[in-house]
């Protein structure tokens, strides 16, 4: 059959590639924005090249892309690769179904309604529902127009009433909150950064005071965003506390659990979300902790019916049969939409509840073993002990964004800096469940031995190492 598509064949040999590249070169080679169209035609021609030319650009291609399965690729909230969530989207784009409909999905709209009920009931949405989102700030999003649109019930129909509506998230909550807030209307200026304590996590009475001062000046509140699982710290705000904040005044409550929904798929962490099931609705990226392809961003909702509430519009020329429950246009943002549930429920199927939890804790393991070894090293400074997954440190006199650059061209580790109580931090967050311990000791003595050769040889970095803050 493949030798009816020699570019399908050739895809999987291209898979290979990568596969056996990411082995022998965990880190591509360092190649500039600038000086890439040098190396490889991205030029469009007139008339098509042969299979044999497009087969040579995508290897090229695939070749100065990020090894993010890679043990030396610590850069981002997701990384490594299963085997079965990698079958499940290969599938998925070779079938191309949109799941809009069920005429047009068949049976991935079946997976996508069990998972997202599944999803809901670990949470403690018992009767709860769920639909994939293009990545989490869209799910974010949805939750906020969802929340809008229950604070003021006529502006779905007849718009913005011009009244000061305001949300409230931690000061270091995701900038997709702000981001929703604007495309919204509600407003940039009307998002309100609640401070957080020294673990960063979002201080109740700071929250309440703040409601009270809009309420007290005429304002609107429709919103508590809680955040489960900070970019950088990887912090968890109180979920149970904004809770009853939540009910006091009669808000909506979103957890952004982008990063941190999945722990509680763990019985030993778990806690970290204590009080979850009190939200209106949550934000889950199975993408991030949870190995799998990108992008799979579910936002689930406590009370069925909320979705199609807020996102259904007649068009008879698609929603022409079968139920609303597996006609998930009827309840998205999106009208064609890709199928990310497959590759999520072949993981889910293959691991279970069980294993996926086990590899949660693999994490929490990583990140304590990794903390313990910037503790001991007498060159490096870790920045606070590690809230879940996510582990923050200093190379002492070496400016972090200055390491991290250099780390990625010299070709040995992509890591990448963030800023906590306004320094700017190594971040390493660990999201790979089959790293070991060694592979961990072996990034570390890569960035002590970088950070040296800084010190030693400040002219070796993009601008002076020596960090007068970094004493």
């Amino acid at each position: 059959m493949l030798n009816s598509y020699p570019l399908v064949k050739a895809a999987f040999r291209l898979v290979q590639r990568a596969l056996d590249r990411q082995s022998q070169s965990p880190v591509a080679p360092y190649i500039s924005a600038e000086d890439l169209p040098d190396r490889i035609d991205f030029s469009l021609p007139v008339t098509g090249v042969s299979d044999a030319e497009v087969e040579s650009l995508l290897d090229q291609i695939a070749q100065a892309a990020p090894r993010t399965a890679s043990p030396r690729f610590l850069n981002q909230l997701f990384g490594g690769r299963d085997d079965a969530a990698l079958a499940g989207e290969i599938l998925a784009v070779a079938l191309n179904n949109s799941m809009y409909t069920y005429k047009a999905s068949g049976a991935n709209a079946v997976v996508e309604l069990e998972l997202t009920r599944h999803m809901a009931r670990i949470v403690g949405f018992t009767e709860g529902e769920g639909v994939f989102a293009a990545g989490g700030s869209m799910s974010n999003f949805t939750a906020i127009v969802m929340a809008r649109n229950e604070a003021d019930p006529d502006i779905r129909e007849h718009g913005h009433d011009g009244a000061a509506m305001t949300l409230y998230t931690s000061a270091i909550s995701h900038y997709s909150i702000t981001k929703g807030a604007a495309l919204a209307g509600v407003g940039r200026e009307n998002v309100r950064p609640i401070p957080c304590d020294d673990r960063g996590r979002m201080i109740p009475e700071k929250l309440r005071a703040a409601i009270k001062r809009d309420l007290d000046a005429g304002r609107r509140p429709f919103l508590i965003n809680a955040t489960a699982g900070t970019t950088v710290l990887g912090a968890f705000d109180p979920i149970r506390s904004l809770a009853a904040i939540a009910q006091e005044f009669n808000l909506w409550l979103h957890v952004d659990g982008a990063l941190g929904a999945p722990i509680v798929l763990s019985n030993k962490h778990r806690h970290l979300l204590d009080g979850a099931e009190l939200a209106d609705s949550l934000t889950w990226d199975a993408h991030k902790l949870m190995t799998v392809p990108l992008v799979a961003s579910v936002i689930l909702v406590k009370k069925p019916g909320l979705l199609a509430k807020h996102f259904s519009e007649d068009a008879s020329y698609l929603f022409q049969s079968d139920s609303n429950d597996v006609n998930f246009g009827g309840k998205s943002l999106q009208c064609g939409r890709t199928n990310d549930a497959l590759k999520v429920w072949a993981l889910w199927k293959h691991h279970g509840d069980a294993g996926l939890g086990r590899c949660i804790d693999r994490l929490f393991e990583l990140a304590r073993h990794t903390a313990d070894l910037v503790r001991q090293h007498p060159e490096l400074r870790l920045t606070k002990k590690p809230e879940s997954v996510n582990v923050c440190f200093e190379a002492i006199g070496v400016p972090s964004d200055v390491l991290c650059e250099q780390l990625r061209q010299r070709e040995l580790l992509v890591v990448g800096y963030g800023e906590v109580d306004g320094r700017d931090v190594v971040r390493i967050p660990m999201v790979n469940p089959d790293l070991t311990f060694e592979q961990m000791s072996e990034a570390v003595e890569l960035i002590c031995e970088v950070a040296a050769d800084l010190r030693n040889n400040p002219e070796v970095g993009a601008q002076s190492v020596i960090d007068p803050r970094c004493c």
